[in-house]
């Protein structure tokens, strides 16, 4: 599609001349994602409820033209990026926090709401929603729900999907639907809920949010364990686990990955250890005391250098900012980095961890590790530079490697990121064929012109 002065006033009817744009400033402003890449959309278009945005997927049917929903563009897998132009719809506008059940324990939002600010609300009425990606302060809830995001509590908490109780959402053909319940239980029907949840945009335009939420914990403590090597901190993790303790968090970080932070903030961490586990009980006092105190016994089984625990909010804060400056401080090593999150069953991370290392032997590359170790989630960033072509090869066929080791070990290729266009090439190596060809047949029914987001996951 080329801006279409017909199409451009049909739908500045519909959302009003303020919230459409297709000025080169604008469409470059919604041409890119975290990922990187670049592909420039005809229409920037900013709808203020599922009404508006009905009407504009009529047109586009109509027109065929392609649809993006878009958040706050925080993405790593390109799922926001506009491939064949078309109309990327900005959801910011409906930011609306709409009710706190208090009673009930939920809480019903727009997709616009920013994560970190829903949960600083909902935990003035004393309740909590668990679900905390990494870009919790900017990243929106639909969003979250676009692409199932996960997060350094999902080890004791779930993830987005084990708090969506229902949702609004606009068909690729245009129709308003209402799916999932405001009950507990509920099993009328197929459940169109979970389908939406993590389709990243391509079976539909989530436009309400029901929430669950749970009471807020008591008391939470932090603890940050050194350990000499890397094998001695997954032993750790895989006996925490064995031991049938649940910490809220359970966080892993590589000596690269201590390197990059020490010489990003120089907060005075140990270079020459093997791996840092950063770790967060919550709970009633007197069982976040005992808890704590286990782990603390079995770090000290496995060798650990150093034990410190937060004493106060100012300390867990402390510690917290170190594995929070992971991903920024990695921009200081390389000027690429491809960025995988992959998951394995936990008692396997350490023989993922040791895969990965003579993976980067093999290939020549700095891989650094660091992650959700609780729920067996690694981030794995290969460090490149894309405009040395050799290194770039080298650095994209050691992903397929890692991709390989992986599902040897019996886990898949994404927990919280997605798949969008970055992963899609290898969707294949997971999922069978017979599959892959139902979730194709899906997409079909929801979507039949394949305007929804197109080119992506498949």
């Amino acid at each position: 599609m080329k801006t279409n002065k017909k199409i451009f006033g049909k739908i500045e009817l519909i959302t009003g001349s303020e919230f459409i744009s297709a000025t080169d400033e604008d469409r470059f402003c919604y041409s890119f994602d975290a990922a990187g890449g670049k592909s420039l959309p005809d229409l920037v278009v900013k709808p203020a409820n599922a009404e508006e945005i009905s009407k504009i997927v009529v047109l586009a049917n109509e027109y065929s033209i392609p649809i993006i929903p878009r958040g706050a563009g925080s993405g790593f897998v390109g799922g926001a990026l506009p491939l064949y132009g078309g109309i990327v719809l900005v959801l910011n506008r409906m930011s609306d926090i709409l009710y706190i059940d208090e009673d009930n324990l939920t809480v019903e939002v727009g997709p616009g709401v920013v994560t970190q600010k829903l949960q600083q609300e909902v935990e003035k009425k004393g309740l909590f929603y668990p679900p905390d990606p990494a870009s919790l302060k900017f990243s929106s809830i639909g969003g979250n729900v676009a692409v199932n995001s996960g997060g350094p509590r999902a080890i004791k908490y779930g993830v987005t999907k084990d708090y969506v109780l229902g949702l609004e959402a606009v068909l690729p053909t245009g129709e308003i639907i209402h799916t999932g319940v405001k009950t507990v239980k509920g099993v009328v029907g197929y459940d169109l809920t979970r389908l939406l949840i993590g389709c990243e945009g391509t079976l539909g335009i989530i436009t309400k949010i029901l929430l669950k939420l749970l009471p807020k914990p008591k008391t939470v403590r932090t603890i940050s364990v050194i350990f000499p090597e890397v094998d001695d901190a997954t032993r750790a993790v895989s006996e925490i686990i064995h031991s049938k303790i649940i910490p809220a968090t359970l966080e892993f970080m590589d000596n690269s990955a201590i390197r990059c932070v020490e010489d990003y903030l120089q907060m005075g961490l140990p270079v020459e250890a093997g791996a840092m586990l950063l770790i967060e009980v919550d709970g009633d006092h007197d069982v976040v005391d005992k808890e704590l105190n286990r782990i603390e016994s079995l770090c000290k089984n496995y060798n650990s250098q150093q034990i410190i625990i937060a004493a106060n909010d100012k300390e867990q804060e402390k510690l917290w900012a170190a594995r929070r400056a992971v991903s920024p401080a990695l921009g200081r090593l390389k000027p690429t980095k491809i960025n995988e999150d992959i998951v394995v069953p936990r008692n396997k991370i350490p023989h993922i961890i040791k895969r990965i290392k003579g993976i980067a032997d093999d290939f020549n590359l700095t891989i650094i590790n660091f992650g959700h170790a609780g729920d067996g989630n690694i981030h794995v960033n290969v460090m490149t530079d894309k405009r040395n072509k050799d290194e770039y090869e080298r650095a994209k066929r050691a992903v397929k490697e890692i991709f390989s080791a992986v599902l040897d070990l019996n886990g898949t290729l994404s927990g919280e990121h997605g798949v969008g266009l970055t992963k899609s090439p290898y969707i294949g190596m997971e999922i069978e064929p017979v599959v892959l060809q139902k979730m194709k047949e899906i997409k079909k029914i929801f979507d039949p012109n394949n305007i929804m987001n197109p080119g992506k996951i498949f």
